[in-house]
Formats: C-alpha cells, structure tokens, sequence
C-alpha cells in the first residue's frame, strides 16, 4: 500500500530533479548556455557559482528523502531559500518584464509548488510523531 510519506518522497524526488539538473547544466555551460551574447568572464564566473548552489540545493533536498518525516528543520531552510529565489525573480519580473516559459515555471516551483511541498511535509511530521506516541 503506497503511504502518504511515500507519495511525498517521491514527489519531492521528482521535484529535486529541477534543481539538480539545471543546476549541473549551468555548471558544466555556464551563461552561454542561454546563447544571447557571449558573456564577460565575470558574468560566467558568477553564473556558474550560482548554478552550483542550485546544484547543491537539490542534492540537499533529496538527503531528506529517505527520512522525510524527520527533516522538518532542515526542509523549512532548503524551502525558504527557494522561496526567496523566487521572490527575487518576482521582482526581476517586476523591473524588468516577464521572463522566458523555462524561467516562469521556475517561479512556479518556487511560491507555489515548494510552499505546499513544506506544509505536506510538516503533515507528514506531525502524523509520524502522532501515531509514534501513541503506540
């Protein structure tokens, strides 16, 4: 029988492959991979370390999959860093127009998709520790 916890596992598996997959990419072509112009080599340099942070953030992410119920803190962190993301990239909207399809669904998984995922999560903690305690 498929659990609520591990529906949440493997959506948040799923979800973890945005960031890791992404982020490898920008490491590995850097903000060439965009083709607009060639870019400084401050510009690279500086795309390339944010890409390896968002590399990092989904490989964090999935170190709370196999014990998920018991990863509130560290979910809550990871989530609110993703939200400031895309409150940041909200506010590039904002200034400077809408961003490309690739970038909008990014938005989306940042306040929309990321925020449910921390209150199932924080679901998914309080049933464990509610049917641990009363055993």
């Amino acid at each position: 029988m498929i659990t609520e916890r591990s529906l949440l596992q493997a959506t948040v598996a799923v979800a973890c492959l945005v960031p890791i997959l992404t982020g490898l990419d920008g490491v590995l072509r850097g903000a060439g991979m965009f083709r607009l112009v060639t870019p400084t080599a401050d510009l690279d340099s500086h795309f390339r370390y944010l890409s390896g942070i968002f590399l990092m953030l989904g490989l964090a992410f999935a170190s709370t999959i196999p014990r998920i119920e018991h990863h509130g803190p560290r979910f809550r962190l990871l989530g609110a860093m993703v939200i400031m993301g895309g409150l940041a990239r909200a506010l590039s909207w904002a200034m400077i127009g809408a961003p490309g399809a690739g970038h909008r669904f990014g938005l989306v998984m940042e306040l929309v998709v990321v925020p449910l995922l921390m209150l199932w999560q924080a679901r998914v903690a309080r049933r464990t520790a509610a049917a641990q305690s009363s055993t």
